[in-house]
């Protein structure tokens, strides 16, 4: 017999070149929604874009790449 499971997702935001790990908040959330809840606190989150989502150690992994400070 076949299960499934529902994989958690998390969210990575890289800030000084730390990486922290941000918990959903809510699973019905869209991935934009999340980004703009985590944007109150983390304000440089206003202007980035979403990577992912990749699988890693049974966990559904985006990231939240910040364009602020970047050249190119």
């Amino acid at each position: 017999m076949l299960h499934s499971i529902e994989l958690p997702r998390v969210f990575i935001h890289t800030e000084d070149e730390q990486e922290i790990r941000l918990a959903d908040p809510a699973p019905r959330l869209s991935i934009e929604a999340i980004l703009n809840f985590y944007a109150a606190t983390y304000p440089v989150l206003t202007t980035a874009k979403i990577e992912g989502p990749t699988i890693e150690n049974d966990e559904i992994i985006y990231r939240f790449a910040s364009t602020l400070g970047t050249k190119g």
